[in-house]
């Protein structure tokens, strides 16, 4: 009797127990990685993704962490390694892909740009309450929503089509949120998963990040305000650029996705914040970050990307901050705006001077004590600890001894600039002159450092350095501050940071697309990082001045909510090529666009088709295009595989044409590769929308190298209605041998009475 009680006993313990899944003890001491899993739309259990898992034997509840849908198809997990075959081989899963770590891509602008000439107010006035439609999701490192560039001032509500929220969280009240910030979201369980944290819906971060959307970092308040701040009266960094600080789009709507945290932006929160921003109802997307080169298919923002893109939403991402150095340009999918970065006409001077009555201009941001100590004359010093490691500042290498009381030279490079005067401040110096090598030229870029601090380019540092080497005696300098200087000559320039072209996924497609304003640029800041961004900083201020292509891309973002306003019938492709037709090659002194890194003209390699001009590009005459169906074509012309573009299109059924080459998109540039096989003759179809005047007439002109002869086909092209399309071929011949060829550059532009669009070519050789 007692032993049939306790077998029945245990037949219904045994009954109680939850189901077991695979991977209940079964992997032993394994750890989870995070994956991104994409799947065939079609073969989706109507149930959801967890219960393919579940199907599976994969427990959705510990191993789950978000479903997409709207931007790809497919979900991220936090996998054992015996989960992997079991779902590569499962049916209607394409691909399974390691979650990727990026990294972000660190108000006089509206001024330097022309938004506020009295030629572009009456344009703008006219389409200014469309704006207030447009909301700009900016995925970045969350927001400061106190930030008086978040005010929403006059504004109506947001549109009724809006679906986006503001989550609470960690020091973060959905009451924040407002006219102007309408959305706020964070999203960490794939960086908490790949910390070995586990996944689940109330997955965090450390202590380095607050769990919510609030921005911590500053990165993502400045990226947010630049593109759609309000407009702010005597903004300024610790006295420096004061005037009235404004976005872009000053009456768009800003929605925050936080995907980045103080370990990195994972791929699979990357994911999930475009997924999230797709379905609730943005315009326009703002990406500064990136990671490296990697097929398409395999590139999270480049799928994400492509989804928002399919949805009507533009999309915009820094090309990086790797150069000077060729095909360094990140995010380079034609479907993306990828937003390289130049320089603005304004200043921060400031001054070396030497006992030898040389005055050396550098810049800097340094803010000391109030009213300022006269100049005077230091030692100066350079490697304070022995060694080549000191002469460029890292951490630990300077002898407190050798530097204390001293002005100390820091080559740039390797540490962050900032840092470098921390280094300093900590051992004893009393100031530091920060000279850039061959690899930053004579780019300067102005910090707020927390003692005083002059950069300086190449050539004033090479004269600092040889001055402190070779002098006999005790060396010494002075450093000095000039405030803020308007009017700089030539401007823009590009920077030097900037990352090049050409293009190493495919070099049949030009990269990056334009260059905006992205060195010493004025924006909101966190209220609880300073302006270096050290924890050593505990200065506080609403605004900061920072520089990378994360600031020029939300400078493109802005404009592009400002066309999205003006022309609701553009898809993303339009905008983009009204952006890129109208950009412009020349400085303020009406020479070609010159580089930072060398002084030297740059190439569309560095720049793209031009800096650009957000006046010009609300009527630029003709539109280049791109559908759906001709992105299809494009991927197929790369040789991807079927699941492949299913990865990237969320398509079912792929049809590929029979003749499509990557150079065949109608892109509104032109990369022309020339190979070794072939006869070399290029020829490309591109087709042209009117959006100009009903009746116009368009002739052609062409420049360039004699390496290459260009015939346009038609010359001339002929409107009679607004919205018409024209097609024209252009044929390229290489007249040059392919082993002694370098890279080389030319234009194809269309003219008519009104209107110049204009399309750069890159010209290379394989070999």
């Amino acid at each position: 009797m007692e032993l049939h009680l306790l077998l029945l006993l245990l037949l219904l313990a045994a009954a109680a127990q939850p189901l077991a899944f695979a991977d209940a003890g079964a992997a032993g001491n394994a750890t989870t990685a995070t994956y991104i899993v994409f799947m065939d739309p079609a073969r989706v259990p109507a149930a959801g993704h967890a219960a393919h898992l579940q199907s599976l034997a994969i427990d959705p509840d510990r191993h789950l962490l978000y479903s997409y849908s709207a931007a790809a198809h497919g979900f991220a997990a936090a996998l054992l390694p015996h989960h992997l075959p079991l779902l590569r081989a499962s049916p209607g899963v394409l691909q399974v892909v390691p979650d990727e770590v990026f990294d972000t891509h660190t108000t006089r602008t509206p001024e330097f740009l022309g938004l506020l000439s009295p030629a572009y107010q009456p344009a703008i006035h006219g389409f200014e309450a469309a704006t207030h439609d447009v909301v700009i999701g900016v995925l970045d490192t969350g927001v400061w929503p106190e930030s008086p560039s978040f005010a929403g001032g006059d504004l109506p509500p947001p549109p009724a089509r809006w679906k986006g929220e503001c989550e609470a969280g960690v020091d973060f009240s959905p009451s924040v949120c407002g006219r102007k910030l309408v959305g706020a979201r964070s999203f960490s369980r794939g960086l908490r998963a790949a910390n070995g944290g586990g996944g689940g819906a109330r997955a965090g971060v450390g202590r380095k990040g607050f769990v919510s959307a609030r921005d911590r970092d500053g990165h993502g308040t400045h990226t947010a305000t630049t593109a759609a701040g309000a407009v702010v009266a005597n903004a300024s960094l610790l006295g420096y650029a004061t005037g009235t600080a404004r976005g872009m789009a000053p009456g768009a709507r800003v929605a925050a996705y936080k995907v980045c945290w103080p370990e990195g932006c994972l791929g699979s929160d990357i994911l999930a914040g475009i997924d999230a921003a797709v379905a609730d109802g943005v315009g326009v997307l703002s990406l500064s970050l990136g990671g490296g080169s990697a097929p398409y298919f395999r590139d999270t923002v480049a799928v994400g990307a492509f989804g928002a893109a399919a949805a009507g939403v533009f999309v915009a991402c820094s090309a990086g901050n790797s150069g000077p150095s060729g095909a360094t340009v990140a995010n380079s999918a034609p479907w993306v705006t990828t937003v390289g970065a130049g320089t603005l006409d304004r200043d921060f001077p400031a001054y070396v001077t030497l006992p030898t009555g040389a005055r050396l201009a550098g810049v800097s941001l340094y803010a000391g004590l109030s009213p300022a100590p006269r100049p005077a004359m230091l030692p100066l010093v350079y490697g304070g600890g022995g060694d080549n490691a000191s002469k460029l500042c890292l951490s630990g290498t300077l002898d407190p001894a050798a530097v204390r009381g001293k002005i100390v030279l820091c080559d740039r490079g390797v540490n962050a600039r900032v840092e470098k005067g921390a280094v300093v401040k900590a051992a004893g110096g009393a100031g530091m002159v920060l000279a850039n090598t061959a690899a930053s030229g004579e780019e300067l870029v102005a910090d707020s450092h927390l003692l005083p601090a002059v950069a300086v380019g190449k050539l004033a540092g090479d004269k600092i350095r040889e001055y402190a080497s070779r002098r006999a005696g005790a060396p010494m300098a002075m450093l000095s501050f000039g405030g803020t200087v308007l009017g700089v000559r030539p401007s823009p320039v590009v920077a030097a940071f900037s990352s090049r072209g050409p293009n190493t996924v495919v070099p049949e497609i030009l990269k990056p697309d334009m260059i905006g304003p992205g060195v010493n640029i004025l924006a909101g800041w966190s209220g609880v990082a300073g302006p270096t961004g050290l924890v050593k900083d505990g200065r506080r201020t609403h605004f900061n001045i920072i520089s990378g292509t994360s600031m020029s891309c939300p400078h493109i973002s802005g404009v592009a909510a400002l066309l999205k306003a003006a022309h609701p019938e553009w898809s993303p492709a339009a905008i983009k090529s009204a952006l890129m037709t109208t950009a412009y090659t020349v400085d303020n002194t009406n020479s070609s666009l010159r580089d930072a890194a060398g002084g030297l003209l740059a190439t569309p390699f560095a720049f793209g088709a031009g800096h650009v001009d957000p006046q010009k590009a609300l009527s630029p005459g003709l539109l280049y295009d791109i559908s759906t169906k001709d992105y299809v074509s494009f991927l197929c012309s790369l040789n991807y595989t079927t699941p492949h573009i299913q990865v990237i299109t969320k398509m079912s059924n792929i049809t590929c044409p029979r003749k499509f080459r990557p150079g065949d998109l109608n892109y509104p540039s032109f990369s022309v590769v020339f190979k070794k096989k072939s006869k070399h003759v290029m020829r490309f179809r591109r087709e042209v929308t009117n959006v100009g005047p009903a009746m116009s007439v368009y002739n052609v002109k062409v420049s360039g190298p004699p390496s290459v002869s260009v015939k346009v086909t038609p010359a001339k092209l002929v409107f009679n209605k607004v919205g018409q399309k024209q097609r024209y071929y252009v044929t390229f011949t290489s007249t040059v041998d392919a082993s002694n060829a370098k890279p080389d550059f030319g234009w194809i532009s269309w003219m008519s009475s009104q209107h110049v669009v204009r399309s750069p070519i890159a010209y290379t050789w394989k070999i």
